[in-house]
């Protein structure tokens, strides 16, 4: 059985754990196999990169996977962490709610 994450790509995202706790950013693609998020600006690592027809050579500064126990949802009203319920609304769709304020987290 497949866990379920409630964190998904485009979502805002705050370090709660490791170097850049504190910080914040947007996640960029989530790997659901080894439950890691690839947030923007968030866990820097220099790689050296060789040269090709469209890229050029060097020490490339690149984003690097975090694991999503070290994130949290970033509340919509006061841009502080929060956990996230799952709520089915009056129509029948199933929608994330922030615990902190109560609003629903848009997709």
């Amino acid at each position: 059985m497949a866990q379920q994450f409630r964190i998904r790509k485009g979502d805002t995202v705050c370090i709660i754990a490791g170097k850049d706790k504190g910080k914040s950013g947007q996640v960029l693609r989530v790997n659901r196999q080894d439950s890691r998020l690839l947030v923007q600006g968030i866990n820097l690592v220099k790689r050296h990169q060789k040269q090709t027809i469209a890229q050029e050579g060097g020490i490339v500064q690149k984003e690097a996977s975090i694991h999503i126990s070290n994130v949290a949802h970033m509340d919509p009203a006061s841009k502080k962490p929060t956990r996230v319920r799952m709520q089915f609304l009056e129509d029948g769709r199933k929608v994330r709610v922030a615990k902190r304020s109560g609003e629903t987290i848009e997709s």
